[in-house]
């Protein structure tokens, strides 16, 4: 693999780096299969659909920043002492050690990092389903191998409301095995803000660049945008946020191969959801012949499932609910049939797809609570007759 992506490199052409080689298929794929051995490390860890895709997006952008590095400093190996143009096979025997540093050395730290990154994400996503309701607690992994610095965060206890967890919530180093759990607010005292910030603040002395300074439920990402392959004021910048099309592009070669990474990866996530969408929609088919007799405010409905409708449901599993998941879509039906009516209202504001009115219906998958959204479609037809439709059209989490 990364002697492919060598062997793109050497075809370049003139005295300095393109970034646009980032494009290129060759070094596309070592970029993908980079970020798939990241996203492998947290393969099992259970979390919501959303969380995993905004992790794996983190691990491909660090993965194409980290490719770029690599690629800039294996450029000046192109040419010899006399600046003459080297033998591949020379040129790629003097770039090997770049393989062996970061795809070696540096892989198995980064591998770790990320794989406790997501754990403490999947653990965040569920406190933040409890609210408030407990108070969370720093620990150790309680045994001779805990830093001094980090063992002096054993015990901290904070509401989850406080910006402590901004800053210091695990991992907090390279190999860190710390953890955070919920506690009974009557059990533990509340540390003093003050103090847990002093003893985060030394606990984390070390880290100059300030990369483990960040919470990954809270960011929702794996990696800080300040890492060791970017610069400090990536924190900060609106491109990481998202903001592309506001942001304001520094002309220097970090940032426009950052808005390249991230051009080409929301290109492959197109490519991508369009065949999955396909696919999902395809095994939602034999929903359009179910329907089921529901209770509603009007007497009994006769509910089922359009081809529009399914695009919308599809549409749910990309953030509109942290239960439903794609897998989940073909079984809709049996949600359905045992969903229980709660109430129905007309429409907030107009609409140009024919729905007048919505029954909302409560179902449950895999042991969670979620709202069906049934939709009633009204068409007219040329004798002036009204046809009514009823159909699954969204769910919410409740």
């Amino acid at each position: 693999m990364f002697e492919g992506m060598m062997k793109t490199l050497y075809k370049v052409e003139g005295s300095q780096f393109q970034i646009d080689i980032l494009e290129t298929p060759k070094v596309q794929e070592f970029i993908g299969t980079h970020a798939a051995a990241l996203d492998a490390s947290f393969q099992k860890i259970d979390m919501s659909d959303t969380m995993r895709r905004r992790l794996e997006r983190s691990n491909y952008i660090f993965s194409g920043m980290k490719t770029f590095h690599e690629l800039n400093e294996a450029f000046p190996s192109l040419l010899d002492e006399n600046g003459n143009r080297k033998p591949f096979e020379r040129f790629l025997n003097d770039v090997q050690k770049i393989d062996d540093t970061y795809n070696r050395n540096y892989l198995r730290a980064e591998y770790n990092f990320v794989q406790a990154s997501a754990q403490m994400a999947a653990k965040w996503e569920g406190f933040m389903q409890d609210g408030d309701r407990y108070n969370l607690q720093y620990r150790t992994a309680g045994d001779k191998k805990v830093r001094p610095e980090h063992a002096s965060l054993d015990r901290v206890t904070l509401p989850i409301t406080d910006s402590f967890w901004e800053s210091y919530y695990p991992p907090n180093g390279w190999n860190c095995r710390c953890t955070v759990v919920q506690v009974l607010k009557d059990k533990y005292p509340v540390t003093p803000h003050d103090e847990a910030m002093a003893r985060g603040e030394e606990a984390t002395g070390k880290d100059t660049k300030g990369i483990f300074h960040f919470n990954a439920g809270m960011e929702q990402k794996s990696v800080p945008d300040y890492n060791p392959y970017t610069i400090r004021r990536c924190r900060d910048c609106d491109i990481a946020k998202g903001k592309l099309k506001l942001a304001f592009i520094p002309d220097n070669e970090l940032c426009a191969a950052c808005q390249l990474v991230r051009k080409c990866y929301g290109d492959k996530t197109k490519s991508q959801r369009t065949i999955e969408r396909t696919h999902y929609l395809h095994e939602m088919q034999p929903l359009l012949k179910v329907k089921h007799e529901k209770t509603s405010s009007e007497g009994t409905i006769k509910v089922g499932f359009s081809t529009y409708g399914n695009k919308h449901l599809f549409s749910d599993t990309f953030g509109r609910s942290k239960v439903l998941r794609k897998e989940d879509l073909a079984s809709l039906g049996e949600v359905l049939e045992k969903a229980v009516f709660i109430e129905s209202s007309p429409l907030t504001h107009p609409r140009t797809d024919g729905i007048d009115w919505f029954y909302y219906y409560e179902g449950e998958i895999r042991g969670q609570k979620v709202r069906l959204n049934v939709a009633r479609k009204a068409d007219r037809k040329n004798n002036g007759f009204i046809r009514k439709t009823y159909f699954l059209y969204s769910v919410n989490d409740i």
